[in-house]
């Protein structure tokens, strides 16, 4: 029986301000992700040091969360199996330099902090920041 895995994906603002919304969604789909919610919003850096509270120790936590809070962003809800792994590897590494040809990162990332998207790292990291923007009901069945 196969099983399907949720995760969240954040089109970061750099992505955005690059018009590579539509780009990136078509990756996603191309690679079977179903979309289950989408929603375009800005941030608070409050809100931002909240959902990257787990690196509120790390010496790049301010610069990444004036970044994200920077402007407009895009989340998604998505489902598949092995949703998770899968998208890390589509998104690519954190620093675009050490990207694959062919990754969101490698194509749409400026540097290592300006990366243009953000992926769960695992389950229980996926349930938490799917729950921070998304209600239940908001999620397609």
């Amino acid at each position: 029986m196969k099983t399907l895995q949720r995760t969240l994906t954040i089109i970061k603002p750099d992505a955005v301000r690059k018009n590579a919304i539509g780009d990136i969604i078509e990756q996603l789909e191309k690679n079977d992700f179903r979309i289950l919610a989408l929603k375009m919003l800005e941030i608070s850096k409050h809100q931002a040091e909240q959902f990257y509270a787990v690196h509120a120790g790390r010496p790049f936590f301010r610069t990444l969360t004036d970044f994200m809070s920077s402007g407009p962003i895009v989340a998604l809800a998505l489902e598949k199996e092995n949703a998770i792994a899968d998208l890390r590897k589509l998104m690519g590494a954190t620093n675009p330099a050490s990207a694959e040809e062919g990754t969101i990162r490698k194509k749409w990332a400026t540097n290592i902090e300006h990366n243009a998207i953000h992926g769960s790292d695992a389950e229980d990291t996926a349930r938490f920041e799917l729950s921070f923007f998304f209600a239940g009901y908001e999620l397609a069945e």
